[in-house]
């Protein structure tokens, strides 16, 4: 299951989602960890001390590695060169699983001790001045999106992707690369005003969207959140001694968390594995499709110098049931 964590910058998405993941690590759950926002905060979260943290490989610095491996044989691909993120998979290109060892996470994931289980990490990369330009910074993300575009995953598998803060995330057709998204929000009006845009392009685009309250205290936290969001309205959390302990670099082990918080995340992880039941492999490819095309005809051609448009197998559909790698 492809899962991502969404929402203004300080609501804790980056915090839950972690969680998240180490309930999952707890559950023995096999677990692709990814810090799509550039602020990168997600290995410090998961334990890792600041040396670790910056040590992670930039899955941006691997771009040309990612797109040459994911390119595999395919015959609509000329080269790596003129694959860009929305580059959608076909007949003899390469793909992702979940399980698997393959060059692309040795070049960019590492693997994070949890207590007694290990999850893979995969980071962007922070946005350093080098980087100045949206086109810079939204390559650096593009890396995720083609990964997750290559990427076939199971039920019982689980692909975890802290999002960048706010509407940034529609920059691009990543928020649609996701079986389940969790919209982190706090109970004020500012906490649901990401809410109010993401709903809209999830309708749009058929994306199942979920609101997890965050920071609540009390009664009409909780009534503020049901009116504004009302049955997007998933679970929410509270205060957490076992999260401020973490914070101060002071963790115990998971299984020390509070009862309720506990409750809340595995209230998440059920709805994520209901999620499966609508999994619609062809509207994923579609989907994957359009924004390619829209991404080829606005700035891809002109980029790369080739007709984009043409890298498309108009007869593939990206599914479980595919073997690895492809026969051309």
């Amino acid at each position: 299951m492809k899962i991502a964590f969404v929402g203004k910058g300080g609501s804790g998405k980056t915090t839950l989602s972690s969680l998240f993941i180490r309930h999952l690590a707890a559950n023995e759950a096999p677990v692709v960890a990814v810090d799509a926002d550039i602020n990168q905060h997600l290995g410090a979260a998961l334990g890792l001390d600041e040396a670790e943290a910056a040590a992670l490989p930039a899955m941006g610095a691997q771009l040309p590695l990612i797109k040459e491996y994911l390119r595999g044989d395919n015959p609509r691909i000329a080269s790596a060169d003129t694959m860009i993120k929305t580059t959608p998979p076909g007949r003899g290109s390469r793909l992702l699983r979940v399980r698997e060892d393959n060059p692309v996470y040795e070049a960019c994931a590492r693997p994070v001790r949890l207590d007694d289980a290990e999850v893979r990490l995969m980071a962007t990369g922070p946005f350093t001045e080098s980087d100045l330009g949206v086109a810079c910074y939204h390559s650096k993300v593009g890396a995720v999106e083609l990964c997750l575009n290559h990427l076939v995953d199971g039920p019982d598998e689980y692909v975890v992707v802290d999002m960048t803060a706010g509407s940034d995330s529609f920059a691009s057709g990543m928020f649609t690369r996701f079986d389940m998204t969790f919209l982190v929000a706090e109970p004020t009006r500012k906490g649901v005003s990401v809410y109010r845009q993401y709903k809209e392009y999830a309708r749009d685009f058929g994306v199942a969207l979920k609101v997890v309250g965050n920071k609540v205290q009390g009664p009409d936290d909780l009534d503020f959140l049901r009116e504004e969001v009302g049955d997007d309205l998933l679970v929410t959390v509270g205060h957490s001694d076992w999260v401020r302990a973490m914070e101060k670099g002071r963790p115990t082990r998971f299984e020390l968390l509070e009862a309720d918080n506990r409750m809340a995340l595995q209230s998440l992880q059920n709805a994520a594995d209901d999620s499966y039941a609508h999994r619609d492999w062809e509207r994923y490819t579609r989907q994957m499709v359009h924004f390619h095309l829209r991404n080829a005809e606005s700035w891809g051609n002109a980029k790369t110098g080739a007709d984009l448009a043409a890298q498309v197998d108009p007869d593939f559909v990206l599914g479980e049931g595919l073997s690895a790698p492809q026969p051309a």
